[in-house]
């Protein structure tokens, strides 16, 4: 097929459900298009309500922003160290040096890609020994597969470190039927746009407290103190949500758990095709997991496949990419320390995201398959 008359297949393109029009005309019919309005309380009322767990929810302008604040809400400070899972988006680190802080980075266990236990609990042992006890954990649930929560807040609790969940691919996931999102002492979502919802960007904050809720909201509003003039005793950022964004998500949380069963219905496709290859091997959910399978990944059985697949698909005007480069291979945290076991860089190596759209029709994901295939012959 000429790639020119081939129809694009995006890795995860945003997908519209309907209302978002309307709650955005209602924004504009109200002239709500400032920051703030009640699109902002309702798309905050309506992910606490899907959340549960009595959590509170203050609607960003990213994910990353939501990252920032909630380190700052850890008390992560200037010379601090965080410890991060390398395996991730470089979102999840960029903000710890924003506050002066050191990333020392977390390599995966094999179970769920994410942060592993052992190593995570060496570095802890190890960074108290120098006289550096971390500050927080940031755990990612990567590609929407929850991390091993139990195993990650009980050694957090054990060295009393706090822990910021990084649920930005996860919204719609679960951990022992608890939605990811409400296990760590602050989380955050992204609505950026290929997310499994959007508000084309955006994010959220996930607090246990009110009070961190209500700080993170004053710091997002350039942290104006409360007096008839603009009077600022802290650094505030302009971090908040607008309320058309916000009337967009609201829009999208009425579809969201139908997304979540669309791209569900990818992964089990792509298994149901190429599962029979054993060059190919797919991330199974352990018992207790639910991922909303945000994108779906494959290992190859080695670099060279994962690379002749990749540039087959780009061939036919597909879009796939590589799984994320870990951290500690990244030039821009190259002096940083990292806690490792190989495990990372070998899905680096060979894996491969695939399409994972929740609009994506079965004519493209059989089109998809018939490359892969057509590779592995």
């Amino acid at each position: 097929m000429n790639i020119i008359d081939a129809k694009r297949i995006w890795l995860s393109s945003p997908h519209m459900g309907g209302k978002e029009q309307y709650y955005v005309q209602e924004a504009f019919d109200t002239n709500w298009v400032a920051p703030l309005g009640p699109n902002v309380d309702g798309f905050e009322n309506d992910i606490q309500t899907y959340l549960q767990n009595n959590v509170h929810v203050a609607a960003l302008s990213s994910g990353t922003a939501a990252l920032h604040l909630g380190l700052k809400l850890l008390g992560v400070t200037n010379g601090d160290e965080v410890l991060c899972q390398s395996m991730t988006f470089a979102a999840s680190a960029n903000p710890i040096t924003y506050l002066g802080a050191k990333p020392v980075f977390i390599d995966s266990e094999a179970k769920t890609w994410n942060i592993c236990p052992e190593q995570l609990e060496i570095a802890i042992k190890d960074r108290i020994s120098k006289g550096k006890k971390p500050k927080a954990i940031i755990a990612v649930h990567l590609y929407g597969m929850p991390y091993d929560v139990d195993a990650i807040h009980a050694i957090a609790l054990q060295y009393r470190i706090p822990i910021l969940e990084d649920s930005a691919e996860a919204l719609g996931s679960t951990f022992q039927g608890v939605k990811c999102g409400t296990f760590g002492d602050i989380a955050i979502l992204s609505f950026n746009g290929n997310k499994i919802i959007t508000t084309s960007g955006g994010g959220a904050l996930i607090s246990k407290k009110k009070e961190d809720k209500q700080k993170a909201i004053f710091l997002a509003t350039q942290a104006r103190d409360n007096a008839a003039h603009y009077e600022h005793s802290e650094i505030g950022y302009n971090y908040r949500m607008s309320n058309i964004t916000a009337g967009i998500g609201r829009g999208q949380m009425e579809v969201l758990d139908q997304h979540v069963s669309n791209r569900r219905g990818n992964y089990d496709f792509y298994k149901s095709q190429l599962s029979k290859y054993a060059d190919i091997k797919f991330l199974e959910e352990p018992a207790g997991y639910h991922s909303n399978r945000w994108l779906t990944c494959i290992e190859t059985s080695s670099y060279e496949l994962r690379e002749e697949i990749r540039s087959a698909l780009a061939n036919d005007n597909i879009e796939s990419r590589p799984l994320w480069k870990p951290m500690h291979q990244q030039p821009v945290f190259a002096d940083c320390t990292a806690y490792l076991n190989g495990i990372s860089d070998d899905l680096f190596n060979r894996g491969l995201c695939l399409p994972s759209g929740s609009n994506l029709e079965k004519d493209d994901l059989f089109r998809t398959v018939s490359v892969i295939k057509n590779v592995l012959g």
